[in-house]
């Protein structure tokens, strides 16, 4: 199965050698999601591996973290390689002298298991550092052979070089139709987006409607595997959720909604689809209820009438009937059926 990429981080990666060697290595990433924007103030879920010999190579070790970490306002998360709960290997017992090594990350935004981030990139002065460890002990005579110490260049570094290489930040960030994969960077006809397919069980939901954009690139809708049932509002007022075409901007006007409060709860990037939307996803339930019904997930109703974001006026709110394949109106107190959509 393809592996799909939909966000890039920045990985950062420092080490500092003391008068004992750490035994973690700090990691810092920047969490996107498939629309670019960043992942901020959220719990993601993470796995770690430590990749021997090449970016395919075995595993030796491998964690994941809980709790989740989360992600500040920026969008930054941080942990501590060596620090989460071990899935397999020992990181103590990692014999850095056989290297070298790769980091091998997956993510997955929503917090859970479903790792829909996948990269991998080389250590270089990490391991080295640990492996500097085993030199704390030393049996026998030892002949300094090494040059006098003030005719080195070495001699001249300060504790604010130190201080400065410390805090250094090497930054890749992959553009449009662009991928690295540690030390190599390559172009990408389309970018590396392009693996979406109806039907495909994928981001927690199913995906009914792609289209290519000005430079190649796929986007679309997914529905969510589960739906409710729920009031548009709880009292009839104006909203200005009137756009057919746009569930985002609608779903963030609702106020004293139900069905908002159930989308939204499934998490970021989830929304109540418009009326033109839930169009689109009634002409395609063939590649949605195909893939619902093999993830034994809620089928979409043939005779229901589901609730769109998009408002008529301050007692009413449309809604789609999957009996009639046709728009309507009702009051917005009514209880219908509610799916949530994501783009990407």
């Amino acid at each position: 199965m393809k592996k799909i990429i939909t966000i890039c981080a920045v990985i950062l990666m420092t080490a500092s050698v003391f008068a004992q060697i750490p035994q973690k290595i700090s990691y810092q990433a920047v969490i996107r999601d498939g629309s670019n924007n960043l992942v901020a103030n959220q719990p993601i879920g993470m796995k770690i591996s430590i990749l021997q010999g090449s970016f395919s190579g075995a595993s030796v070790y491998s964690e994941i973290f809980n709790p989740n970490p989360t992600t500040n306002a920026n969008g930054l998360v941080t942990v501590e390689i060596g620090g989460g709960l071990p899935v397999s290997g020992s990181f103590t017992s990692i014999d850095w002298s056989s290297g070298p090594y790769f980091i091998k990350t997956e993510t997955d935004p929503t917090g859970g298991t479903n790792y829909t981030i996948i990269g991998t990139s080389q250590l270089l002065s990490v391991p080295y550092a640990l492996h500097a460890k085993t030199a704390e002990s030393v049996t026998g005579t030892i002949t300094e052979t090494d040059p006098i110490f003030g005719a080195s260049v070495a001699s001249g570094i300060t504790s604010a070089d130190t201080a400065n290489w410390n805090n250094k930040q090497n930054q890749l960030v992959a553009g449009a139709n662009i991928t690295i994969v540690g030390n190599t960077i390559s172009a990408t006809s389309g970018g590396s987006s392009n693996n979406f397919y109806l039907g495909q069980d994928t981001l927690g939901g199913i995906v009914f409607y792609i289209y290519l954009d000005q430079n190649g690139n796929q986007h679309g809708l997914i529905v969510s595997k589960t739906e409710t049932t729920a009031q548009w509002q709880s009292s009839g007022t104006t909203t200005g959720a009137t756009r057919s075409w746009d569930g985002v901007y609608n779903t963030a006007l609702m106020t004293n909604s139900p069905a908002k409060t159930w989308v939204t709860g499934l998490g970021a990037g989830w929304y109540l689809p418009s009326i033109d939307e839930l169009s689109i996803l009634w002409h395609n339930r063939f590649h949605v209820n195909k893939a619902l019904n093999a993830a034994g997930a809620t089928l979409l109703s043939n005779n229901a009438y589901y609730w769109s974001s998009t408002e008529y006026n301050a007692a009413n709110a449309f809604y789609f009937s999957f009996s009639y394949g046709s728009p309507g109106n009702y009051g917005k107190t009514t209880t219908y059926r509610v799916r949530a959509v994501r783009a990407f």
